[in-house]
């Protein structure tokens, strides 16, 4: 059993900003590529960052200087730092991560409960 636990959302102002945490527990032999996606009303989910294992990372043109994704391979967890917040980054926000729970045991993907952001004077 593997669960992502995301923690650091809120309501922010305007050019603010926001930390985000996603914590991986439960069976876990390997964690491989992580990433945040998030999903607006009336919209679909989307792809804001990827960081792989070696910590490659990649974002999404809307929050490219803005966003920072980073992990920590110990403690298998995923963070998402958020500066310079707009009213059109509001949204919920997705951990998901690929897991193996044992040395010849597949890969499967897994996502966090999601957590609300909301960027508002």
């Amino acid at each position: 059993q593997v669960q992502l636990m995301e923690s650091g959302g809120g309501l922010v102002q305007p050019g603010g900003s926001l930390k985000l945490s996603c914590a991986a527990s439960g069976s876990i032999f390997s964690v491989n590529a992580m990433a945040w996606y998030r999903q607006a009303p009336g919209k679909e989910r989307e792809l804001v960052a990827h960081i792989t294992r070696s910590s490659r990372r990649t974002y999404a043109d809307s929050v490219k200087g803005r966003f920072t994704v980073s992990r920590d391979n110990i403690q298998n967890t995923v963070y998402l730092q958020m500066n310079s917040l707009k009213p059109e980054d509001t949204a919920v926000y997705y951990c998901n991560a690929q897991i193996s729970s044992g040395y010849s045991n597949p890969v499967y993907t897994y996502w966090g409960q999601g957590t609300q952001v909301t960027v508002s004077s």
